[in-house]
């Protein structure tokens, strides 16, 4: 990851994040947000439906590119677009929402101390970031208080 200074405050960015086999999802696909490449994952839907999305890789935005035709509220199997391995589920996380979550590793050595976990449900932006990145964010919510 890493941190930018803009004039509304601090970018954090995601710039390499790994599925389950170790492949980096990030820049797979020549699409790019702001300059910076996507993360590209698979989903599948209930109607049989699969393809790629590409999410931003900048902290807070909710911008996707891709299959992303989906109607808000529709649960999605996530898979690595490499591997073709279904991301793993991470089972005690308690969602209001019932969503599920599913883990993007923040290094090569897979480790569940560093994940961000995307939730499976279309539309729900409640995902979450395991460890470093919760300092990082409280760092960027105070270099902002402090412009």
């Amino acid at each position: 990851m890493s941190t930018a200074s803009r004039n509304d405050g601090v970018q954090i960015i995601v710039n390499r994040l790994f599925g389950p086999a170790g492949d980096n999802l990030v820049g797979l696909k020549d699409v790019d947000f702001d300059g910076h490449p996507a993360i590209t994952v698979g989903v599948r839907l209930p109607d049989g439906r699969e393809g790629l999305v590409h999410l931003s890789p900048i902290h807070g935005d909710e911008r996707k590119a891709g299959l992303v035709d989906i109607e808000p509220g529709t649960k999605c199997v996530l898979f690595c677009p490499v591997s073709g391995k279904t991301l793993e589920k991470i089972d005690d996380i308690d969602d209001q929402f019932g969503a599920s979550y599913y883990a993007l590793y923040r290094t090569p050595a897979l480790s569940q101390g560093a994940m961000v976990l995307l939730s499976d449900v279309w539309g729900h932006y409640h995902s979450r970031v395991i460890d470093e990145f919760e300092v990082i964010a409280h760092f960027a919510k105070l270099h902002d208080r402090l412009d």
